[in-house]
């Protein structure tokens, strides 16, 4: 569980998330959407201990952040480290086992090449496959569709569903709508640093439909297609 009690952050006179409080129960599985800029990553990162901020971030116990592992939107890799290097690195972390790699690899990776070599995808899915090596209790997936193949789409979907019937905390951001409601318990929607709208499975269609007007707007008539 992932409890939120006024947080807040800014950058110099630039508040991005204004005293927001919620409460993420374990075996859920929980989304945020908003436009860019609505500080979808600036929330995550405070979470996950990488950012200082003002309220507070609660898990069951002080040490939850040992136990919760966060896929960034992008993400570092050592210059001249191996896919199976990195991999270990992040099971030795968490004191995880290492001896299982190849039968694990389960998006077919090349682990014998550099990961700074990888495309924009493969990146994405080592750095998943690394969080889910660790024993983890808590998720944070930040654009976990982003930039990889319908195939490996199916497959993170299906890998969430399971870490929901383990019992998991996850909290994802995506882009596409579809990904989210495919698995969301619950989705949140972030505007101008508050949580506006709190909407369950029933209204999601609903939500789609807002999130369309407000992005798409006067655009296509303007356009004069």
């Amino acid at each position: 569980m992932v409890t939120l009690t006024k947080l807040s952050k800014s950058f110099g006179a630039n508040q991005v998330l204004k005293s927001i409080s919620a409460t993420f129960p374990a075996g859920g599985v929980y989304g945020i959407i908003g436009e860019n800029g609505a500080g979808k990553t600036t929330l995550f990162r405070c979470i996950a201990g990488l950012l200082t901020h003002e309220g507070a971030v609660n898990g069951v116990d002080d040490t939850f952040r040992h136990r919760l592992g966060f896929l960034q939107t992008n993400n570092f890799f050592f210059p001249k480290m191996t896919g199976r290097e990195y991999l270990r690195l992040l099971c030795q972390a968490r004191s995880a086992p290492d001896d299982r790699l190849d039968q694990r690899n389960v998006f077919d990776l090349p682990l014998e090449e550099y990961a700074e070599n990888y495309s924009t995808g493969m990146k994405k899915k080592l750095a998943l496959l690394g969080v889910l090596l660790q024993p983890n209790d808590i998720f944070i997936l930040d654009e976990p569709f982003n930039g990889v193949d319908i195939q490996s789409n199916i497959l993170i979907t299906e890998i969430i569903r399971e870490l929901k019937q383990k019992g998991k905390t996850v909290l994802i951001s995506s882009h596409i709508f579809s990904t989210l409601s495919d698995t969301c318990d619950e989705i949140y929607l972030l505007r101008e640093g508050y949580f506006v709208k709190k909407v369950s499975p029933a209204d999601y269609a609903s939500l789609e439909s807002e999130m369309i007007d407000v992005t798409v707007g006067d655009r296509l008539s303007r356009l004069g297609l």
